[in-house]
């Protein structure tokens, strides 16, 4: 059984599946015929070939349009059957041609950007907030490209001839703003729209059906769900995937086997994970928009795990009172997780522009897990009472709304 040669090429369908399903069986479907359950992991780095004329004619293939190779593995920068069947079933999942995972969701958007960057496109259109790490990248230049920030409503204005991608985040981080994709798509023209549909995952939205023509994921998050991978991925269609995976090959921000093995386990539960973390948040974000300690609270539209809010004291001492709650960067994982925006993950954007995009110093942000909602309200409630955490508050204070 040469179980190296697995992956992507063998899973097919025969009818459209609901996305539970999908995210179950996606990049699962040829094992039964294999006599396996769970996928195997190719830690393989490189791969034997005989018919070295044939292996050149492939490699020759994949400089030429960066389609995945037919045949058995070449190298493991190259391709990885293990990745290759995450990519399989994020792709699934998103609703798109292909998908091409990275070592980070930083590598994946960086391979974005030069890919464009190659066709002499260097000028971004960009909606704030965006997590910070990207807010930094376009903003300070490191591959050369150069942005012009603008609202939604700026888009078609900002285009230029260059302009290689307009960038959004929605829900975004670490305000959980929305923006209406479809109206954004249309606003793009002929330019690609990337979306971050890291704190959505495609349980709640899939940014491919509105009119994106790239969607990025820091697999790390949602999509893992444990706390235990690093990973980025691109879902998008076969044209753009085959010249993503040239910048990888070329690059080396290549996603460990293990790390795909791990993501693809992840995605088997995501729905789940996500609607029942989801609940959680919705009544976390209830109790909050009902305390005078907050002064306000935001919850997106759509939903989701993820919930933010202002408080009248200071969030530091919040940050130190947590006693079930992990203080701690990240997100999307099956514990709860709290941090301070202005402190950590947007520390490095600068301070004007930070709270210009409604980053406020008062801002926390709380990736809620999968813990029992009371246990979690509890926790959240005494550390607000602690001094200075909510020391603004007084009996007057009106309760905050959620926004």
């Amino acid at each position: 059984m040469d179980t190296a040669s697995m992956g992507a090429h063998a899973d097919v369908r025969t009818a459209p599946r609901a996305l539970a399903t999908e995210a179950v069986h996606a990049g699962r479907d040829d094992l039964a015929r294999q006599g396996l359950h769970a996928p195997p992991i190719d830690l393989s780095t490189t791969y034997p070939s005989y018919d070295s004329r044939g292996e050149a004619a492939r490699i020759d293939a994949f400089a030429a349009t960066g389609a995945e190779p037919d045949g058995p593995p070449v190298y493991g920068r190259l391709g990885n059957p293990t990745v290759a069947r995450f990519e399989t079933a994020l792709a699934r999942l998103e609703g798109t041609e292909a998908a091409v995972a990275f070592a980070s969701g930083m590598a994946a958007l960086s391979a974005v950007l030069l890919v464009r960057a190659s066709m002499g496109l260097r000028h971004v259109v960009a909606v704030r907030p965006l997590y910070g790490c990207s807010d930094h990248l376009l903003t300070a230049g490191l591959l050369g490209s150069e942005v012009t920030w603008t609202d939604p409503a700026g888009i078609a204005e900002a285009l230029r001839p260059d302009t290689g991608l307009v960038i959004v985040e929605s829900p975004a981080n670490p305000t959980l703003a929305e923006v209406d994709l479809r109206a954004v798509a249309h606003a793009c023209g002929s330019v690609p729209l990337l979306v971050d549909n890291t704190f959505a995952t495609p349980v709640l939205q899939r940014p491919a059906e509105q009119g994106a023509r790239l969607v990025l994921h820091s697999a790390t998050k949602y999509l893992g769900g444990h706390g235990d991978v690093l990973a980025g991925v691109i879902a998008c269609d076969e044209e753009f995937a085959g010249r993503l995976r040239q910048v990888r090959f070329a690059t080396g921000g290549v996603l460990h086997p293990l790390a795909g093995y791990l993501l693809l386990r992840g995605l088997a539960t995501l729905p789940v994970r996500v609607r029942a973390a989801s609940a959680n948040a919705a009544e976390l974000a209830h109790r909050l928009a009902a305390d005078p300690r907050v002064a306000h609270v935001h919850y997106p539209r759509i939903g989701g795990a993820m919930v933010s809010f202002e408080i009248h004291g200071d969030p530091h001492e919040v940050i130190a009172g947590v006693r079930l709650i992990t203080p701690a960067v990240s997100l999307g994982s099956v514990d709860t997780l709290i941090q301070h925006p202005a402190s950590i993950s947007h520390r490095i954007v600068d301070a004007d522009d930070r709270r210009g995009a409604g980053v406020s110093d008062r801002l926390l942000r709380m990736s809620v897990g999968l813990e029992d909602v009371d246990d979690l309200w509890s926790d959240l409630d005494q550390a607000l009472s602690l001094r200075g955490a909510g020391s603004c508050a007084t009996s007057h204070d009106e309760p905050a709304r959620a926004v």
